[in-house]
């Protein structure tokens, strides 16, 4: 546009700028040419902008009448805000905010309106804006203006001169900037090939910068006895070094080196890189594979070119580690049913581990398990899945700690109970370590890769052979049934073997063992004796017997196959016995006819010895006649023998030989010439009264039977008590009653009786023989009961809420009535319960120990065995969770209420775990802030052994719960009925706050104590008591006095400095620290808000600064208490001067360097004498630096290189100095600070390495006391800045 459209009261036509044109119009010399006429604009320039609002709606000067109107209302807005600021005390901070941000949305948003005249440059809207923010911050905090001092200021800027030590006036200017301090500059140029962006990004620009890396795609490293050594890939781009440093921190014991690969090695490594590059330059990406043969820490250090210029690199940490690796700590590979697995898995790894293993049961895979196994080190940065970039400090790798990086070394226990026979196999199948290594055995055994290191590998595999346990019992022979043999004949012990879980005759060969007591040796209640021998033998399954002669008592004791021990079930015990050999004895009765007296017969009794049933061979001969053999078959010890022959004649009976159940080999009977002839007489008879034809009795009682009598009483019976071969007879007489009770005696032995009925006799006096007898069983033994073996053992660990069977072992006759109790109960009665298995069980579903109390059979009361009447029943702990007690600090309703902590602090709870890992634990974290909304979390986590840390929250203030709500372990699933959420709660305070109510205000205090000083509010936020440190600071003195307030107990307290920690002139106070009640502490930060307290003078005179050295440049200020004018009377080396000072201030500038003491002062009260004092300052030199030795100096480098810039000092060391990077001077254009850093040294030079474009020079220099910068502060260059 041909500028505004012009009206006749308008401003003259906005200027218009004119473009350039090289080499049409002037040169960069300046030197003018002749002006050509440009052409009448009669039209709008294309390039001008055109205003935001057109003009044809608003002209120019209308837009900006209507600018500096809104400009005039923000401005009485702004003083209305600074009146109710001093009116009401309202807050300074947010009103100096609010007018900030007015101020710049306003003045950066004017030039987008376009409007002509009001388009100023950047710089110039920069400037206004910070003029506008010093207005509001002047207004907003009531900050004074001192006019007097501006004006004296601006008085200065033409006639700037000082009273120096040496009471001459000086111009401050000369000395003060002194430009020979500070010489010489380096300028720096990037070559071509290394132009680029300067904010270098590794990955996205790779190709096009010199550049190095180490181990760019963060591959996990290892070493074990497989892999001696590993490859370390360096990237290198666009470069070719020649050197190349690693610095190398072992894991083992921190200490550090650095692993040079010169140009001939690096050759090598890019030959090797060549071969897998298809199309490749000098400068193509490469990566070099640097082998090395040691674990530690690797860090790429430096990479120099080929011009010997450094290499730009990207920080990466690369740790090269030992394998992680497991084995398996073998155990005997046989196993019985029953047993626990045992085994141990010991892994070596850098933690965080995980392994995998699997379980394998008769070919058929069974589950696989992953246990996790966390650092012991909590800082470890693994811990965090941190594996890439810096992994220890950047600033001192010299000093780092990598000791989380070894390897550790942990023992895992599994053990399973093994309940099916077979094959068992478990394989370790995968290990990973925290870096990301990962052994998978599982992919070693499918291949054949390290099938030649097999002999030297650790074992992976744990397997068990599962074998059933053994049963022996006896068969066809117990306490109750004799085993009956021959004299000196043998016979086959009936043992029947079976096995665990099964009825079927286990195969193979087993060891018996058993007791063995001859009959003469066996106690009376058919126990062994006490010096029995324990005996044993070899019992093959297939066609095995073993036989057993001697007569005696035999007790199996325990039976063993080639595996695994078993188990005796009952019965386990036989009497062998060896009866006496059949016999007889007769006694013969003729019998008569009743009516003719005349004898047709013969009666024989027989009594008969040896074990029924018996035969009886015998020969009848009547005289002149055949001889007729005859066979008499008798189940009775006693029978008669009715020989009635059925022709007349005289008969000769003569018995030949007897035979019984035993000896079932005839029996001569011809050495006892048993021969016989009919004498028969009619007898008198007697019948027992019980029709069974035996009856059974216990051990040691009596027995009584009833007898009918027939005849004429008064009768005489005669009977006889047969056992074992023995006779014993009795007779009783005179019995009137027709029924008549036979008592025995008490019957001591055990097994079989017989009562017979002999013979009876009437009041006709004739004897009548009797064939009546009845059989009484003994128990060879009372019923005795005692509880079986379970794997060798009387106790069982069982799945609670499981019926758990306790084996019975029963002696006696079926069925047998048991009584038990569990004594672990204090009210639980007696239980009876009727078994009919001489190996039953009892079914039980408690714990505790149940003891037997009594047995009965079904004919006799029993006894106990005492050495195993108890049996006790464990659980299988359930999973349970505990927290630690010293964590604790009271449980209320049921919650652990752990200790208080602060907003910030780390903390963890220990908490143990019962029943059998892993652990799969769940919890909730619930959050109630002080401020905000209520959440919630769930989290979940695996604990391989029996103790876990649960790391507690502490990031915001508020109450903290935690619930650990389900758990769950290698033996149970969780069961919300049987486990107890537990409830953690913890407090979480947030930290207190201090701040001084009137920030920033400046208080008065007077230097005599009696004269007092007002108090600083100070406001708190917490819970009191609080602990407060100040710091009190002279604003000449780097060293503070502390202050520690104890015991505040509100949240507003008024301080009161002692005037001990004060002097003359100006201190600063801060608050430091804060602590409440709750041990809470906050730091305050360097931008809380301070106060200011002034130390009124008293009539003396004294140093306004507490300083004794001062530099060449410094104001040397005292000040003076008294009448004006005064006289000072100093020293400066070591002349004496006298000087005048008319106010209450004395001071002077320090243009030399040397000694200045104060002697004595005198006022215009006291002219005569002085006030005689010593003030010594010692005034210092100003340091000096040179960079280049004090030149301007060029250096060329490569993009990435690095250029060596010397800095040779001049003062007192320690120097440090602050340095500049600018923007390369350009013809016509002003260089810019690109970038400001400071530096300390401690001798007189020192070398920097630089690798950025610019021009470097010094700005600031001090020494041990003196400083100088050529960037004015205040107005003064040099100050005090050590003491």
């Amino acid at each position: 546009m041909n500028g505004t459209p012009r009206l006749r009261s308008a401003y003259p036509s906005t200027p218009q700028a004119r473009p350039k044109r090289d080499g049409q119009y002037g040169t960069a010399s300046g030197v003018s040419l002749p002006k050509v006429p440009l052409p009448r604009e009669s039209t709008a320039q294309p390039d001008a902008p055109a205003p935001l609002i057109p003009f044809n709606l608003v002209d120019a000067p209308s837009q900006r009448f209507y600018v500096a109107f809104f400009y005039l209302a923000l401005l009485i807005w702004r003083l209305c805000d600074y009146y109710v600021l001093v009116s009401d005390e309202t807050d300074s901070f947010q009103l100096f905010m609010k007018w900030v941000v007015i101020d710049g949305v306003v003045l950066y948003g004017l030039p987008g309106l376009r409007i002509p005249w009001l388009q100023w440059s950047s710089t110039t809207m920069t400037v206004l804006f910070a003029l506008h923010a010093i207005a509001d911050y002047i207004l907003m905090f009531r900050v004074s203006i001192p006019l007097e001092a501006w004006l004296i200021a601006f008085t200065r800027l033409f006639y700037d001169r000082e009273l120096a030590v040496s009471e001459r006036r000086v111009k401050v200017a000369n000395v003060l900037n002194n430009a020979s301090l500070i010489l010489g500059k380096q300028i720096i140029h990037i070559l071509p090939e290394g132009y680029g962006s300067e904010t270098f990004r590794f990955f996205r620009d790779a190709h096009n910068h010199r550049s190095a890396m180490l181990n760019p795609n963060q591959t996990a490293f290892c070493l074990d006895a497989l892999t001696a050594s590993v490859d370390l890939p360096i990237w290198i781009n666009q470069t070719n070094p020649i050197l190349i440093e690693l610095l190398r921190i072992d894991v083992d014991t921190n200490t550090n080196e650095t692993l040079v690969i010169q140009a001939k090695e690096i050759q090598r490594l890019k030959k090797q890189a060549d071969k897998q590059l298809s199309n490749r330059t000098p400068t193509s990406p490469r990566h070099l594979k640097y082998p090395v043969r040691r674990t530690g820490l690797y860090r790429l250090q430096r990479v120099l070119d080929e011009s010997k210029l450094e290499v730009q690199r990207r920080l990466s940490d690369t740790l090269v580690v030992h394998c992680p690796s497991a084995h398996v700590r073998a155990v005997p590979k046989i196993k019985c049913i029953g047993d626990l697995s045992d085994f141990y898995i010991q892994v070596d790894a850098t933690p965080p581990i995980h392994i995998k293993y699997s379980k394998t049961v008769n070919n058929e895979e069974n589950g696989h398990a992953v246990l996790s196994i966390p650092p012991k080190n909590p800082v470890s940065p693994l811990a965090h899945q941190r594996t890439s970039g810096a992994l220890v400090s950047k600033a001192s790798p010299n000093e780092a700690d990598v000791s989380w990086a070894r390897s550790q070394s942990t023992r895992i226990s599994v053990n399973e109970s093994l309940g099916i026979n077979g094959h068992w196999q478990y394989l370790i199948d995968e290990i990973q370590d925290g870096c990301g290594n990962v052994v998978d055995y599982g992919k070693r055994r499918l291949g054949n890769t390290h099938r030649r290191h097999a002999s030297t590998e650790l074992p992976l595999e744990q397997t068990f052979s599962v074998y059933e346990r053994p049963r022996a019992a006896l068969q066809g022979c117990d306490s109750q049934h004799a085993l009956q043999v021959p004299k000196g004949k043998s016979i086959h012990l009936p043992l029947r073997i079976s096995s665990t879980g099964s009825e079927k005759v286990a195969q193979g060969s087993h060891r018996i063992s058993y007791l063995f007591t001859p009959n003469a040796r066996v106690l009376s209640n058919q126990e062994h004796a006490g010096d029995t021998e324990l005996a044993s033998f070899i019992f093959e399954s297939h066609g095995s017997n073993y036989e057993v002669h001697e007569p005696g008592l035999y007790t199996l004791q325990s039976v063993e196959s080639s595996f695994c021990a078993g188990e005796i079930l009952e019965p386990s015990s036989c009497l062998l016995s060896n009866p006496p050999e059949p016999n007889v004895s007769i006694e013969t009765q003729s019998i008569p006819d009743r009516c003719a007296g005349n004898s047709i017969g013969l009666l024989v009794d027989l009594d008969l010895t040896g074990t029924p049933p018996f035969r009886l061979s015998y020969n009848i001969r009547r005289r002149g006649g055949p001889v007729t053999p005859k066979v008499a078959e008798s189940e009775l010890l006693h029978t008669q023998l009715e020989l009635r022959p059925t022709h007349s004649g005289h008969y000769t009976y003569e018995f030949l030989g007897i035979s019984d159940s035993v000896y079932q080999e005839p029996r001569s009977l011809r050495n006892q010439n048993l021969v016989l002839e009919q004498d028969v007489k009619p007898p008198a008879s007697a019948r027992f009264l019980d029709a069974y034809p035996s009856r059974k009795t216990c051990i040691g009682e009596p027995v009584s039977l009833g007898v009918q009598l027939s005849g004429e009483p008064p009768w005489r019976l005669d009977y006889e008590l047969i056992h074992h071969g023995r006779r014993q007879k009795h007779k009783t007489s005179g019995i009137e009653s027709n029924i008549h009770t036979l008592a025995t005696d008490a019957l001591k032995t055990g097994g079989e009786y017989s009562l017979a009925l002999s013979a009876v006799t009437d009041n006709s006096g004739c004897k009548v023989s009797l064939e009546q007898e009845t059989k009484i069983e003994v128990a060879l033994q009372r019923p005795k009961a005692s509880f079986g073996l379970v794997e060798g053992q009387r106790s069982i660990l069982a799945l609670k809420d499981r019926v758990v069977k306790l084996p019975l072992r029963l002696q006696g006759e079926p069925p047998w009535t048991v009584q038990y109790r569990n004594i672990d109960e204090p009210d639980g009665g007696i239980t009876s319960a009727v078994f009919k298995n001489s190996n039953d069980a009892i079914d039980v579903v408690d714990a505790g120990t149940y003891e037997l109390i009594h047995v009965n059979d079904g004919t006799c009361p029993g006894n106990v065995d005492t050495g195993a009447n108890r049996f006790t029943v464990k659980w299988v702990p359930r999973p349970g969770v505990q927290v630690s007690e010293s964590a604790v600090i009271e449980v209320v309703r049921g919650k652990h209420v752990k200790k208080e902590i602060c907003e910030g602090d780390e903390d963890a709870l220990e908490i143990s775990f019962t029943g059998t890992p892993p652990f799969d634990v769940e919890y909730s974290h619930d959050v109630k802030p002080e401020r905000g909304s209520q959440s919630s979390t769930t989290k979940k986590f695996t604990a391989g052994i029996n103790v876990a840390s649960l790391r507690m929250e502490s990031s915001e203030a508020g109450t903290h719960q935690y619930q650990i709500s389900r758990i769950s372990d290698l033996s149970y699933n969780h069961n919300p009925r049987q486990f107890s959420p537990i409830s953690i709660e913890q407090r979480v305070h947030a930290r207190p706050s201090a701040a001084f109510v009137e920030g920033g205000k400046t208080y008065k205090y007077c230097k005599e104590e009696d004269a007092g000083g007002e108090n600083v509010p100070i406001a708190l936020k917490g819970e009191p008591p609080f602990h407060l440190e100040v710091e009190v600071r002279h604003h000449a003195s780097s060293k503070p006095e502390l202050v520690n307030i104890p015991n505040v107990d509100s949240q507003k307290y008024n301080l009161h400095i002692s005037h001990r920690l004060l002097s003359l002139g100006t201190h600063t106070v801060k608050i430091r620290k804060v602590r409440d009640a709750h041990g809470c502490q906050r730091q305050m930060d360097q931008e809380t808000p301070r106060v200011q307290v002034n130390v009124a003078e008293v009539p003396s005179i004294s140093a306004l600064e507490s300083q004794t050295d001062y530099c060449i440049g410094d104001r040397i200020s005292y000040m003076l208490a008294g009448s004006p004018p005064f006289s000072v009377f100093y020293t400066f080396n070591g002349q004496e001067r006298k000087a005048a000072a008319p106010t209450t201030s004395f001071r002077r500038l320090a243009e030399k360097p040397g000694e200045f003491t104060i002697n004595a002062v005198a006022d215009q009260r006291s002219a005569d004498c002085k006030a005689h004092t010593s003030i010594t300052k010692v005034i210092h030199e100003m340091p000096s630096v040179r960079v280049s030795k004090g030149r301007t100096a060029t250096v060329d480098i490569h993009e990435g290189g690095e250029a060596e810039i010397m800095f040779e000092f001049g003062g007192t060391p320690p120097f440090e100095f602050t340095y500049t990077r600018s923007s390369n001077p350009h013809k016509g254009k002003k260089p810019q600070i690109l970038d400001t850093k400071s530096d300390i040294s401690y001798e007189f030079s020192k070398t920097i390495l630089a690798s950025d474009e610019g021009m470097y020079e010094v700005v600031a220099i001090k020494d041990r006391f003196c400083s100088f910068s050529t960037q004015k502060e205040h107005g003064k260059t040099g100050r005090k800045l050590l003491t």
